[in-house]
Protein backbone atom coordinates (compact mmCIF):
# COMPACT_ATOMS: atom_id res chain seq x y z
CA UNK A 1 0.00 0.00 0.00
CA UNK A 2 1.06 3.66 -0.86
CA UNK A 3 3.22 5.09 2.07
CA UNK A 4 2.42 9.01 1.17
CA UNK A 5 -1.02 8.57 3.18
CA UNK A 6 -0.06 9.84 6.45
CA UNK A 7 -3.69 11.30 7.71
CA UNK A 8 -6.95 9.90 7.44
CA UNK A 9 -10.32 11.70 8.58
CA UNK A 10 -13.29 8.94 8.47
CA UNK A 11 -17.02 9.39 8.28
CA UNK A 12 -17.74 7.78 11.15
CA UNK A 13 -20.95 6.26 12.56
CA UNK A 14 -19.48 3.79 15.73
CA UNK A 15 -21.48 1.03 13.89
CA UNK A 16 -19.72 -2.70 13.13
CA UNK A 17 -18.82 -1.20 9.70
CA UNK A 18 -16.83 1.89 10.13
CA UNK A 19 -15.29 0.69 13.29
CA UNK A 20 -13.93 -2.22 11.05
CA UNK A 21 -12.86 0.65 8.69
CA UNK A 22 -10.57 2.60 11.65
CA UNK A 23 -8.80 -0.21 12.29
CA UNK A 24 -8.37 -1.58 8.74
CA UNK A 25 -7.05 1.81 7.78
CA UNK A 26 -4.45 2.10 11.07
CA UNK A 27 -3.37 -1.85 9.94
CA UNK A 28 -3.42 -0.94 5.69
CA UNK A 29 -2.25 2.71 5.51
CA UNK A 30 -0.49 2.61 8.73
CA UNK A 31 -1.91 6.20 9.32
CA UNK A 32 -2.98 8.20 11.35
CA UNK A 33 -7.01 8.08 11.34
CA UNK A 34 -9.53 11.09 12.90
CA UNK A 35 -13.09 10.33 13.01
CA UNK A 36 -15.96 12.66 12.16
CA UNK A 37 -19.39 11.75 13.67
CA UNK A 38 -21.98 13.61 12.26
CA UNK A 39 -24.64 15.03 14.13
CA UNK A 40 -27.59 15.23 11.46
CA UNK A 41 -30.39 14.95 13.66
CA UNK A 42 -30.87 11.30 13.78
CA UNK A 43 -32.76 9.57 16.67
CA UNK A 44 -29.66 7.43 17.33
CA UNK A 45 -27.48 8.47 20.81
CA UNK A 46 -24.22 9.27 19.80
CA UNK A 47 -23.17 9.67 23.61
CA UNK A 48 -19.98 7.24 23.75
CA UNK A 49 -18.86 7.75 20.19
CA UNK A 50 -15.91 9.99 20.83
CA UNK A 51 -14.79 6.90 23.12
CA UNK A 52 -15.22 3.61 21.02
CA UNK A 53 -13.03 5.93 18.25
CA UNK A 54 -10.59 6.42 20.49
CA UNK A 55 -10.79 2.52 22.08
CA UNK A 56 -10.58 1.50 18.64
CA UNK A 57 -7.06 3.42 17.93
CA UNK A 58 -8.55 7.06 16.68
CA UNK A 59 -6.18 9.67 17.45
CA UNK A 60 -8.58 12.20 17.83
CA UNK A 61 -12.53 12.07 17.15
CA UNK A 62 -15.03 14.82 16.11
CA UNK A 63 -18.64 14.88 17.06
CA UNK A 64 -20.14 17.65 14.99
CA UNK A 65 -23.54 19.25 15.11
CA UNK A 66 -24.56 19.75 11.99
CA UNK A 67 -28.41 19.99 12.24
CA UNK A 68 -29.08 23.54 11.09
CA UNK A 69 -26.74 23.46 8.55
CA UNK A 70 -27.93 20.75 6.74
CA UNK A 71 -31.05 22.27 7.23
CA UNK A 72 -30.71 25.73 6.25
CA UNK A 73 -27.77 24.93 3.75
CA UNK A 74 -29.11 21.86 2.52
CA UNK A 75 -32.62 20.51 3.50
CA UNK A 76 -34.61 24.11 2.77
CA UNK A 77 -32.72 24.83 -0.82
CA UNK A 78 -33.78 21.20 -1.74
CA UNK A 79 -37.49 22.31 -1.40
CA UNK A 80 -37.17 25.02 -2.28
CA UNK A 81 -36.78 22.98 -6.14
CA UNK A 82 -39.98 20.50 -5.05
CA UNK A 83 -37.15 17.89 -5.61
CA UNK A 84 -38.73 13.90 -5.62
CA UNK A 85 -36.04 11.24 -6.72
CA UNK A 86 -38.51 9.23 -9.85
CA UNK A 87 -41.53 12.02 -8.36
CA UNK A 88 -41.34 9.42 -5.31
CA UNK A 89 -38.48 9.33 -3.34
CA UNK A 90 -37.66 12.50 -1.26
CA UNK A 91 -34.12 12.44 -1.36
CA UNK A 92 -33.45 11.99 2.89
CA UNK A 93 -29.85 10.13 2.45
CA UNK A 94 -28.63 11.85 -0.70
CA UNK A 95 -28.88 15.19 0.66
CA UNK A 96 -27.16 14.21 4.08
CA UNK A 97 -24.07 13.13 1.90
CA UNK A 98 -22.62 16.45 0.40
CA UNK A 99 -23.14 18.00 3.82
CA UNK A 100 -21.34 14.85 5.82
CA UNK A 101 -18.43 15.47 3.22
CA UNK A 102 -18.13 19.16 3.80
CA UNK A 103 -17.77 18.36 7.45
CA UNK A 104 -14.65 15.88 6.49
CA UNK A 105 -12.87 18.28 4.11
CA UNK A 106 -13.12 20.87 6.59
CA UNK A 107 -11.82 18.85 9.44
CA UNK A 108 -9.02 17.25 6.50
CA UNK A 109 -7.92 20.83 5.72
CA UNK A 110 -7.84 22.28 9.72
CA UNK A 111 -5.61 18.85 10.56
CA UNK A 112 -3.68 18.48 7.25
CA UNK A 113 -5.20 15.35 6.15
CA UNK A 114 -4.07 13.80 3.34
CA UNK A 115 -7.31 11.93 2.77
CA UNK A 116 -10.40 11.13 3.84
CA UNK A 117 -12.89 8.01 4.15
CA UNK A 118 -16.11 6.63 3.96
CA UNK A 119 -18.15 3.34 4.64
CA UNK A 120 -20.00 3.28 1.19
CA UNK A 121 -20.30 -0.41 -1.00
CA UNK A 122 -19.17 -0.30 -4.34
CA UNK A 123 -23.03 -1.17 -5.31
CA UNK A 124 -24.81 1.82 -3.84
CA UNK A 125 -25.47 5.54 -4.45
CA UNK A 126 -23.41 6.85 -1.42
CA UNK A 127 -19.92 6.39 -2.82
CA UNK A 128 -20.54 8.34 -5.82
CA UNK A 129 -22.19 11.34 -3.35
CA UNK A 130 -19.27 11.34 -0.93
CA UNK A 131 -16.75 11.11 -3.69
CA UNK A 132 -18.39 13.81 -6.18
CA UNK A 133 -18.68 15.72 -3.37
CA UNK A 134 -15.02 15.72 -2.27
CA UNK A 135 -14.18 16.05 -6.20
CA UNK A 136 -16.02 19.59 -6.45
CA UNK A 137 -14.97 20.75 -2.95
CA UNK A 138 -10.95 19.48 -2.23
CA UNK A 139 -9.86 17.66 -5.60
CA UNK A 140 -6.08 17.39 -4.04
CA UNK A 141 -7.17 15.29 -1.33
CA UNK A 142 -7.63 11.37 -1.80
CA UNK A 143 -10.70 9.38 -0.98
CA UNK A 144 -10.30 5.87 0.21
CA UNK A 145 -13.14 3.68 -0.27
CA UNK A 146 -12.22 0.35 1.90
CA UNK A 147 -15.11 -1.35 0.49
CA UNK A 148 -13.90 -1.46 -2.86
CA UNK A 149 -10.20 -2.42 -1.42
CA UNK A 150 -10.62 -5.09 1.05
CA UNK A 151 -10.95 -8.30 0.80
CA UNK A 152 -14.10 -8.35 3.95
CA UNK A 153 -17.08 -8.79 1.39
CA UNK A 154 -19.27 -9.79 4.05
CA UNK A 155 -20.81 -9.06 7.75
CA UNK A 156 -19.41 -12.82 8.69
CA UNK A 157 -16.69 -11.32 7.86
CA UNK A 158 -16.58 -8.01 9.30
CA UNK A 159 -17.95 -9.37 12.60
CA UNK A 160 -14.21 -11.99 12.75
CA UNK A 161 -12.44 -9.10 11.99
CA UNK A 162 -14.01 -7.07 14.67
CA UNK A 163 -13.47 -9.63 17.32
CA UNK A 164 -10.29 -10.60 16.20
CA UNK A 165 -8.75 -6.67 16.90
CA UNK A 166 -10.94 -6.18 19.95
CA UNK A 167 -13.34 -3.84 18.72
CA UNK A 168 -16.81 -3.47 20.80
CA UNK A 169 -19.95 -4.43 18.65
CA UNK A 170 -23.17 -4.59 19.56
CA UNK A 171 -24.96 -7.93 20.33
CA UNK A 172 -28.77 -6.57 19.64
CA UNK A 173 -29.03 -7.99 15.80
CA UNK A 174 -30.18 -5.59 12.97
CA UNK A 175 -32.85 -6.85 10.88
CA UNK A 176 -32.63 -3.98 8.43
CA UNK A 177 -30.01 -1.83 6.65
CA UNK A 178 -31.06 1.38 8.10
CA UNK A 179 -29.97 5.38 7.37
CA UNK A 180 -31.44 8.31 9.45
CA UNK A 181 -31.16 11.83 10.23
CA UNK A 182 -33.73 14.60 10.88
CA UNK A 183 -35.66 13.98 7.34
CA UNK A 184 -35.13 10.62 7.27
CA UNK A 185 -35.29 7.00 8.07
CA UNK A 186 -34.40 4.23 5.44
CA UNK A 187 -34.92 0.43 5.60
CA UNK A 188 -33.41 -1.87 2.93
CA UNK A 189 -32.43 -5.75 3.05
CA UNK A 190 -33.94 -8.61 5.16
CA UNK A 191 -37.74 -9.49 3.76
CA UNK A 192 -37.06 -6.19 1.59
CA UNK A 193 -34.74 -7.44 -1.01
CA UNK A 194 -37.85 -9.31 -2.93
CA UNK A 195 -40.23 -6.93 -3.72
CA UNK A 196 -42.79 -9.43 -3.68
CA UNK A 197 -42.56 -9.35 0.45
CA UNK A 198 -44.65 -7.15 2.18
CA UNK A 199 -42.18 -5.68 4.73
CA UNK A 200 -42.27 -6.58 8.68
CA UNK A 201 -44.38 -5.22 10.88
CA UNK A 202 -41.26 -3.51 12.88
CA UNK A 203 -40.11 -2.03 9.74
CA UNK A 204 -41.50 1.24 11.08
CA UNK A 205 -39.62 4.17 13.30
CA UNK A 206 -40.87 7.67 12.17
CA UNK A 207 -43.88 6.93 11.08
CA UNK A 208 -47.09 4.93 13.13
CA UNK A 209 -48.92 2.59 10.96
CA UNK A 210 -51.97 4.26 9.71
CA UNK A 211 -54.21 1.56 12.04
CA UNK A 212 -52.38 3.43 14.73
CA UNK A 213 -52.66 6.75 13.95
CA UNK A 214 -54.98 8.90 15.86
CA UNK A 215 -59.06 8.94 15.05
CA UNK A 216 -59.26 12.55 15.64
CA UNK A 217 -57.18 15.08 12.99
CA UNK A 218 -55.00 17.77 14.02
CA UNK A 219 -55.32 21.08 12.38
CA UNK A 220 -51.50 22.74 11.64
CA UNK A 221 -50.11 26.02 10.43
CA UNK A 222 -47.16 26.48 8.94
CA UNK A 223 -45.90 30.19 8.21
CA UNK A 224 -43.36 30.33 4.54
CA UNK A 225 -41.48 33.12 3.41
CA UNK A 226 -39.45 33.17 0.13
CA UNK A 227 -40.13 29.15 -0.02
CA UNK A 228 -38.61 28.67 3.73
CA UNK A 229 -40.87 26.86 6.31
CA UNK A 230 -40.68 29.49 9.21
CA UNK A 231 -43.12 28.99 11.80
CA UNK A 232 -45.42 26.11 13.22
CA UNK A 233 -48.98 27.52 15.07
CA UNK A 234 -47.65 30.88 14.88
CA UNK A 235 -44.39 30.14 16.77
CA UNK A 236 -41.05 30.97 15.19
CA UNK A 237 -38.71 28.19 14.98
CA UNK A 238 -35.14 27.64 13.44
CA UNK A 239 -34.90 25.59 10.46
CA UNK A 240 -33.77 22.76 12.05
CA UNK A 241 -36.47 22.81 14.81
CA UNK A 242 -38.93 23.84 12.37
CA UNK A 243 -37.96 20.12 10.44
CA UNK A 244 -37.82 18.14 13.95
CA UNK A 245 -41.27 19.61 15.03
CA UNK A 246 -43.35 18.51 11.95
CA UNK A 247 -41.39 15.35 12.06
CA UNK A 248 -43.03 14.75 15.22
CA UNK A 249 -46.03 16.05 14.42
CA UNK A 250 -46.56 14.13 10.35
CA UNK A 251 -45.34 10.91 12.09
CA UNK A 252 -47.68 10.51 15.16
CA UNK A 253 -50.21 10.80 12.04
CA UNK A 254 -48.28 8.39 9.98
CA UNK A 255 -47.78 10.40 7.08
CA UNK A 256 -44.64 10.12 5.18
CA UNK A 257 -44.04 6.61 4.69
CA UNK A 258 -43.19 5.00 1.30
CA UNK A 259 -42.45 1.57 -0.51
CA UNK A 260 -40.42 1.46 -3.37
CA UNK A 261 -38.13 -0.14 -5.88
CA UNK A 262 -36.21 2.71 -7.56
CA UNK A 263 -33.44 2.93 -9.92
CA UNK A 264 -29.65 3.19 -8.45
CA UNK A 265 -27.30 5.31 -10.02
CA UNK A 266 -25.17 2.87 -10.61
CA UNK A 267 -27.56 0.76 -12.74
CA UNK A 268 -29.33 -1.39 -10.75
CA UNK A 269 -32.51 -1.75 -8.96
CA UNK A 270 -33.35 -1.55 -5.50
CA UNK A 271 -36.00 -1.73 -2.85
CA UNK A 272 -36.36 0.64 -0.14
CA UNK A 273 -39.10 1.77 2.51
CA UNK A 274 -38.20 5.45 3.41
CA UNK A 275 -40.36 7.61 6.07
CA UNK A 276 -39.78 11.47 5.60
CA UNK A 277 -42.79 12.91 7.49
CA UNK A 278 -41.55 16.72 7.73
CA UNK A 279 -40.54 16.25 3.93
CA UNK A 280 -43.92 15.07 2.86
CA UNK A 281 -45.75 17.44 4.81
CA UNK A 282 -43.93 20.21 3.78
CA UNK A 283 -44.07 19.77 0.31
CA UNK A 284 -47.84 19.24 0.68
CA UNK A 285 -48.14 22.60 2.26
CA UNK A 286 -45.61 24.44 -0.13
CA UNK A 287 -47.22 22.71 -3.26
CA UNK A 288 -50.59 24.49 -1.84
CA UNK A 289 -49.07 27.87 -1.23
CA UNK A 290 -47.54 27.80 -4.74
CA UNK A 291 -51.11 27.71 -5.84
CA UNK A 292 -52.01 31.61 -5.41
CA UNK A 293 -48.02 32.92 -5.48
CA UNK A 294 -47.10 31.71 -8.27
CA UNK A 295 -47.64 32.12 -12.06
CA UNK A 296 -49.10 29.48 -14.29
CA UNK A 297 -45.83 29.48 -16.58
CA UNK A 298 -43.49 29.71 -13.75
CA UNK A 299 -44.69 26.81 -11.79
CA UNK A 300 -44.87 24.39 -15.06
CA UNK A 301 -41.12 25.42 -15.61
CA UNK A 302 -40.36 25.22 -12.12
CA UNK A 303 -41.90 21.34 -12.35
CA UNK A 304 -40.03 20.56 -15.24
CA UNK A 305 -36.76 21.44 -14.17
CA UNK A 306 -37.31 19.52 -10.89
CA UNK A 307 -36.87 16.53 -12.50
CA UNK A 308 -32.96 17.33 -13.50
CA UNK A 309 -32.29 18.67 -10.12
CA UNK A 310 -33.69 15.77 -8.69
CA UNK A 311 -31.47 13.46 -10.59
CA UNK A 312 -28.73 15.93 -10.11
CA UNK A 313 -29.37 15.13 -6.16
CA UNK A 314 -29.71 11.83 -6.19
CA UNK A 315 -26.68 11.01 -8.07
CA UNK A 316 -24.11 13.09 -6.05
CA UNK A 317 -24.07 16.27 -8.22
CA UNK A 318 -24.85 18.82 -5.50
CA UNK A 319 -21.74 20.84 -5.96
CA UNK A 320 -21.78 20.55 -9.49
CA UNK A 321 -22.43 23.78 -11.91
CA UNK A 322 -25.97 22.72 -13.40
CA UNK A 323 -27.41 21.95 -9.66
CA UNK A 324 -26.04 25.43 -8.63
CA UNK A 325 -27.69 26.93 -11.71
CA UNK A 326 -31.08 25.60 -11.43
CA UNK A 327 -30.80 25.91 -7.48
CA UNK A 328 -30.54 30.13 -8.93
CA UNK A 329 -33.74 29.69 -10.78
CA UNK A 330 -35.92 27.86 -7.84
CA UNK A 331 -34.69 30.67 -5.45
CA UNK A 332 -36.26 33.40 -7.26
CA UNK A 333 -39.31 31.28 -8.55
CA UNK A 334 -40.28 31.49 -4.53
CA UNK A 335 -39.39 34.81 -3.64
CA UNK A 336 -43.06 35.55 -3.72
CA UNK A 337 -43.81 32.13 -1.77
CA UNK A 338 -44.72 33.44 1.33
CA UNK A 339 -47.71 32.81 3.67
CA UNK A 340 -49.57 30.88 5.50
CA UNK A 341 -51.08 27.28 5.17
CA UNK A 342 -53.68 25.86 7.43
CA UNK A 343 -54.02 21.61 7.17
CA UNK A 344 -55.52 18.76 8.72
CA UNK A 345 -53.55 15.75 9.61
CA UNK A 346 -54.93 12.51 9.25
CA UNK A 347 -54.74 8.78 9.11
CA UNK A 348 -51.23 9.56 6.71
CA UNK A 349 -53.11 12.70 4.27
CA UNK A 350 -52.24 15.90 4.57
CA UNK A 351 -55.33 17.67 4.03
CA UNK A 352 -54.89 21.29 3.19
CA UNK A 353 -57.75 23.67 4.42
CA UNK A 354 -57.08 27.23 3.47
CA UNK A 355 -53.80 29.60 2.67
CA UNK A 356 -53.29 33.34 2.58
CA UNK A 357 -50.60 35.42 1.28
CA UNK A 358 -49.52 38.90 0.96
CA UNK A 359 -48.36 38.37 -2.60
CA UNK A 360 -51.28 36.45 -3.90
CA UNK A 361 -52.20 36.48 -7.56
CA UNK A 362 -55.95 35.22 -6.98
CA UNK A 363 -58.49 37.79 -7.82
CA UNK A 364 -61.88 37.29 -6.32
CA UNK A 365 -63.25 40.11 -8.35
CA UNK A 366 -62.32 37.76 -11.31
CA UNK A 367 -62.94 34.06 -10.11
CA UNK A 368 -66.75 34.94 -8.37
CA UNK A 369 -69.67 33.85 -10.09
CA UNK A 370 -71.48 36.85 -8.29
CA UNK A 371 -70.71 39.51 -11.28
CA UNK A 372 -67.33 41.03 -10.73
CA UNK A 373 -65.72 43.43 -13.82
CA UNK A 374 -65.20 40.24 -16.04
CA UNK A 375 -66.21 40.54 -19.17
CA UNK A 376 -67.24 37.39 -20.60
CA UNK A 377 -67.22 38.27 -24.03
CA UNK A 378 -63.53 38.83 -24.21
CA UNK A 379 -63.28 34.94 -24.24
CA UNK A 380 -65.25 34.67 -27.66
CA UNK A 381 -62.07 36.53 -29.48
CA UNK A 382 -59.50 34.44 -26.70
CA UNK A 383 -61.50 30.85 -28.09
CA UNK A 384 -61.17 32.31 -31.54
CA UNK A 385 -57.99 33.08 -31.90
CA UNK A 386 -56.78 30.09 -29.99
CA UNK A 387 -58.98 27.32 -31.80
CA UNK A 388 -57.46 28.42 -35.45
CA UNK A 389 -55.13 25.68 -35.46
CA UNK A 390 -57.73 23.31 -34.64
CA UNK A 391 -60.02 23.98 -37.63
CA UNK A 392 -56.59 23.87 -40.09
CA UNK A 393 -55.53 20.55 -38.43
CA UNK A 394 -59.45 19.43 -39.06
CA UNK A 395 -59.14 20.42 -42.68
CA UNK A 396 -55.88 18.25 -42.99
CA UNK A 397 -57.43 15.66 -41.72
CA UNK A 398 -60.64 15.88 -43.66
CA UNK A 399 -58.27 16.20 -47.02
CA UNK A 400 -56.87 12.73 -45.69
CA UNK A 401 -59.84 11.07 -45.16
CA UNK A 402 -59.86 10.55 -41.73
Amino acid sequence: MSNKIKKVVLAYSGGLDTSVILKWLIETYHCEVITCTADLGQPEDLSGVEAKAYKTGASKAYVVDLREEMARDFVFPMMRGAARYENRYMLGTSIARPCITKALIDIARKEGADAISHGATGKGNDQVRFEFSAKALAPDIKVIAPWREWDLMSRTALNAFAEKHGIPISSAAKRYSMDANMLHTSFEGSELEDPANAPHESCHERCVPVEQAPNEPEIIEVGFEAGNPVSVNGEKLSPYNIIRVLAEKAGKHGIGRDDMVENRYVGMKCRGVYENPAGTLLFALQRDLEGICMDRDLLAIRDQLAVPYSHAIYNGYWFSPEREAMQAFFDKSQETVTGTVRAKLYKGGVWPLCRTSPYSLFSEDLATFEGGDYDHKDAAGFIRLNGLRLGMYAAIKAKMGK
